[in-house]
């Protein structure tokens, strides 16, 4: 590890240089000999590095973007050369070089900030030997050598023997209890971080060489940790331990704010999105009105959960746009407009039969029908008696004038049963 480390010690003076400058500031608060401040100054020269890396960052997630709209092709060659895994790999990496990706492209990150790392690591072994490396001198040096995190010195490491440890003003105990749960942190979260990127954040529609090195790095690095973590020194187990930290949280708000196309991060990413833009009736944010916009344009090759989100915006009368926006779908409009003159019309006809109701008569009961009736029927004779009175009347004979008029109330032999005229049906005997 040493060998490694000079190798990198071209950037051990600016990296103890940062240091300097951050106990300073630290130190002024804490004390210059507190393992606060100098704790301080070692985290504060990660997330100033991170910081730095972001641009690379944000490429690296651009790359990964890249490959993601190589997914159909890839998925065109493993089913063309599913019997030959040499030929299959060969395709792969004709079309990574003719699309200009890498599947590698998620190490740089770490590769970009090795040098810092083993230059922190120069930088702290000289303060265990007791020798002045960069920026730090010999007022730094010692203060240095007498801070302490939870017990445990900057410069100890959990191999030491228990007599270097004790030069430092230490118990062995004290200095391995610290570093094996620093190393047990450091593993779980590098491991927590590999597996939310496999079990989220990847399409898994289509099997790569890049899912197979993601799955084989999210078991090698955390046994990496934890077999070099023990030849690392405090000071190192805290820069890599708040790495690890800054990398797990920037990697769970990219999952959860530009998941991968085609993964679970993203069912349930547009699942959120869905509920806000139909409760909102629009697009609020940048990012999201970006990833409407990718999804409008792949038209087609939309996965299955972006086809459910486009589903569920026209079910809700909502149209996504070519720039990302969302408006009311022409349907819906007609729809409203239809429904506003039918509620007009249905208020108009309302009003016309409430105006008709009030200037129909009250009903008339049972009684007062009748007798209506009886008064009509009473007017009416009168008037047809007097009108024939004024005629001549014929004489007829008095049987033509008893006899009984068709359909009056009373029942003719025929309805009676009984026949007009010859013999008579006999009637039937009661049963008794």
């Amino acid at each position: 590890m040493d060998t490694i480390a000079s190798l990198f010690s071209f950037i051990t003076w600016p990296v103890s240089w940062v240091i300097v400058q951050f106990h300073k500031v630290y130190g002024a608060i804490f004390g210059p000999d507190t393992g606060w401040a100098w704790g301080l100054s070692i985290v504060s020269l990660v997330i100033l590095i991170r910081i730095c890396l972001v641009p690379l960052f944000v490429k690296q997630i651009k790359a990964t973007r890249a490959m993601q709209t190589l997914q159909p092709e890839m998925k065109k060659i493993q089913e063309r050369y599913k019997n030959d895994r040499q030929r299959q790999s060969e395709e792969m990496m004709k079309l990574y070089k003719e699309s200009g990706t890498n599947p590698l492209s998620s190490c740089l990150p770490i590769l970009a900030q090795s040098p810092f790392f083993f230059a922190l690591y120069h930088v702290l072994n000289g303060i265990a030997t007791g020798s002045k490396i960069g920026a730090i001198n010999e007022p730094l040096l010692a203060s240095a050598r007498k801070a302490h995190i939870f017990g445990a010195p900057l410069a100890a490491k959990f191999m030491d023997s228990s007599d270097k440890v004790a030069a430092l003003g230490a118990t062995l105990t004290d200095v391995r209890v610290v570093t094996a749960v620093m190393i047990v942190l450091m593993s779980f979260s590098q491991f927590y971080t590999q597996r939310q990127l496999m079990t989220k954040n990847v399409d898994t529609t289509v099997k790569t060489p890049f899912m197979q090195q993601q799955k084989m790095l999210m078991y090698v690095f955390p046994v990496m940790f934890a077999v070099f973590g023990i030849n690392f020194p405090v000071g190192v187990l805290v820069y890599w331990l708040t790495t690890n930290v800054w990398t797990m949280g920037q990697q769970m708000y990219v999952i959860h704010n530009n998941p991968t196309p085609g993964s679970k991060a993203q069912a349930a990413y547009l699942e959120r999105l869905t509920k806000h833009v139909t409760h909102h009736g629009k697009v609020r944010r940048r990012s999201e009105k970006a990833i409407v916009k990718a999804i409008v344009a792949k038209g087609r090759d939309r996965n299955e959960f972006e086809r459910k989100f486009i589903n569920a915006l026209n079910k809700a009368g909502l149209a996504a746009q070519a720039d990302g926006s969302v408006v009311k779908s022409t349907a819906q409009a007609a729809a409203e407009t239809v429904d506003g003159a039918e509620a007009t019309s249905a208020t108009g006809a309302g009003a016309g039969s409430a105006a008709a109701r009030r200037q129909q008569p009250k009903r008339q009961s049972k009684a007062q029908r009748q007798s209506g009736a009886a008064k009509q029927a009473g007017g009416s004779t009168s008037s047809t008696s007097l009108e024939k009175s004024d005629e001549p009347q014929d004489s007829k004979p008095a049987a033509a004038q008893q006899a009984p008029k068709p359909g009056s109330g009373t029942r003719s032999k025929a309805q009676s049963g009984q026949r007009k005229g010859g013999p008579q049906r006999p009637k039937s005997p009661s049963k008794k």
